[in-house]
């Protein structure tokens, strides 16, 4: 499959994959005027600057400048490279990808694609397993203990690993892979003594791991009863389509739901999702494990501002929510905490329960703050001068960490009241430990003004970029009368000229085409700024015609002054200072003269 993708295939993907529906698959868009707005998903920001233009089809962010078409969105949203962005909108718009022949690999994805073959059909085979094969029965009655349903089963795809130590090695054979590859699945595992391979999985309930897509890309297997000497859970290992802490459980069939919510419960472990989601509490997550990073938090980000923490009531449970603050709170997420009542999970929770009585916990969730305070007072003993000190110092570390003079002082107050003294002096105490603390960068980019972006072109040629880019029937003039020199700054400079010869070469397809030709973020980012910005051009012919005509004259300005300053350099000779005179004065008869057409 390796080979140049045809223009014609990318064009069809492309006009299969309307932006705005795109985008809106992975952020809530809202009209404005005749575009559609969000909060941006690459930079934090509280007041909306990302802006998806329909009839040209391009997006752009007024805060972190980023922009681009349909492939360049998913490209950067899904941090992937730019072939991938196009075989999975192929692959939603259900177009089969044809390829020229020409430089091998350009974009072919042969390994990717092999593993993730591999993952599906291997996932098949396990689930025939736990179905209806013997090897499955002791994950089936497991799986009844646990009260999970059929359907839960059939929708997260559930299977069993048989008790074997070949049973995928020869599983594999069959179907002809090579075992190196399924050892790069991370399926398999090298003998470390003598040759061949032995299986990771084995005896064990099988959880398929899915990208956002709903790809299967690895798994999480967990113990059966009998074996609990082995590890609760054995995962994938990194593998080229699998990154443990970049990939949430659940977050392929809960997405939709998240953006309906507008908050994501993150529980701990898969079968608390499961019992969660089909409880009806279905904008829920799961890290594989109990250890949250900062890509999960940026993963969350893109969809809601707020998330709920919904860890087991358990000490591992709680100081994993603790220990989550710091990533949710660097991607600028609002944080509530549920607390499970002590000895339950939410899985064990939803058994004894039912699901309105999680739901109810879930919406009376209390925020971070109020909860740590609570634990803080639970775990130390606040009549004692240490106890109290330990709750001062690590109320005061966790809420300087959102950089907000407001939440500080409520929380010296909230503080104050639990210890008994007065709020003066936890305010003090809270003063104190500010002092000896660096303020966190994110803290200080809240505060701060919107970054400043890369230096813009004049007004002018601002204006002229539009009119260039939007009006078409335009251009055929400005490439007879406008010289791209005349314009100032490098990157406008560039996309002129590149317009520009479009026309004269007659090679000028669409905008879409056009940004696939920028050959920089720079040039692509002023491209889509000047087509999304809404404000209209009025006249835009005598527009084009007055801004060349200023664009020249300012030209020639800069000209004479370049020329008068060789003129007074002291070692300027009489004869050359007579033909610096002659040729400013050429320049300023040329200034009176308006551009024909």
């Amino acid at each position: 499959m390796a080979g140049q993708l045809s223009r014609a295939t990318r064009e069809q993907i492309r006009a299969a994959n309307d932006i705005v529906e795109v985008i809106g698959s992975y952020l809530p868009l809202k009209r404005a005027g005749a575009n559609f707005v969000a909060l941006c998903p690459f930079h934090k920001e509280k007041t909306p600057s990302f802006n998806v233009n329909p009839q040209r089809q391009v997006f752009h962010c007024f805060g972190c400048h980023a922009g681009g078409d349909v492939f360049e969105f998913v490209k950067q949203y899904e941090n992937i490279d730019f072939p991938e962005a196009v075989r999975r909108l192929a692959e939603r718009a259900r177009i089969p990808l044809t390829y020229e022949k020409s430089d091998p690999g350009s974009y072919g994805r042969p390994l990717k694609e092999q593993l993730l073959q591999i993952h599906e059909q291997i996932a098949q085979r396990w689930q025939n397993a736990l179905a209806s094969e013997a090897a499955g029965q002791l994950a089936r009655d497991y799986l009844a203990q646990r009260g999970v349903s059929a359907e839960a089963i059939q929708l997260f795809r559930l299977g069993a690993a048989p008790d074997l130590w070949d049973d995928t090695v020869n599983w594999a054979k069959s179907k002809g892979y090579e075992l190196s590859l399924v050892e790069q699945a991370g399926l398999i595992l090298r003998r470390t003594e003598g040759d061949g391979y032995y299986d990771r999985f084995r005896r064990r309930l099988m959880f398929p791991i899915c990208d956002e897509q709903g790809r299967v890309i690895g798994f999480s297997g967990r113990v059966l009863p009998g074996d609990e000497k082995a590890p609760k859970y054995v995962n994938s290992p990194e593998t080229p389509i699998f990154t443990k802490s970049k990939v949430f459980f659940g977050l392929d069939k809960s997405r939709r739901a998240v953006l309906d919510a507008g908050y994501a419960v993150i529980c701990e472990g898969q079968l608390d999702l499961i019992a969660a989601y089909m409880a009806g509490v279905q904008n829920v997550v799961a890290p594989l494990g109990t250890a949250f990073t900062a890509d999960h938090a940026r993963i969350l980000r893109r969809y809601v501002t707020e998330v709920v923490s919904c860890f087991d009531s358990d000490e591992a449970g709680q100081t994993a929510a603790v220990r989550s603050l710091d990533s949710l709170l660097e991607s600028g997420l609002a944080v509530r905490v549920a607390v499970v009542p002590s000895p339950h999970d939410p899985d064990s929770f939803i058994r004894a329960f039912g699901s309105a009585a999680f739901k109810q916990l879930i919406e009376g969730a209390e925020g971070f703050f109020d909860y740590y305070l609570h634990r803080l007072c639970a775990t130390n003993e606040v009549a004692s001068d240490k106890g109290r000190l330990a709750v001062l110092r690590s109320m005061a570390e966790a809420v300087y960490k959102t950089g907000n003079a407001v939440l500080v002082d409520k929380y010296a107050q909230k503080t104050a009241l639990r210890l008994g003294v007065t709020p003066d002096a936890v305010r003090a105490e809270f003063g104190k430990f500010s002092r000896s603390k660096t303020v966190r960068p994110e803290a200080a980019e809240e505060s701060a003004p919107e970054t400043a972006g890369p230096q813009k072109p004049s007004p002018s040629e601002f204006w002229l970029l539009k009119i260039l880019l939007l009006h078409d029937d335009l251009v055929e003039w400005a490439a007879a009368h406008l010289d791209p020199a005349w314009v100032e700054h490098p990157v406008a400079r560039q996309i002129i000229a590149q317009r520009l010869a479009a026309q004269t070469n007659q090679t000028w397809l669409s905008l879409a085409d056009f940004l696939d030709e920028c050959d920089s973020p720079e040039m692509r980012s002023l491209v889509t700024e000047a087509t999304t910005e809404n404000r209209a051009i009025p006249n835009p012919s005598q527009q084009l015609k007055d801004i060349a005509t200023r664009l020249r004259n300012q030209s020639i300005d800069r000209q004479l002054v370049a020329l008068m300053q060789r003129a007074h350099q002291p070692e300027t000779n009489e004869a050359d200072r007579l033909e610096l005179l002659r040729q400013q004065q050429e320049l300023r008869h040329c200034k009176r003269q308006p551009i024909q057409g």
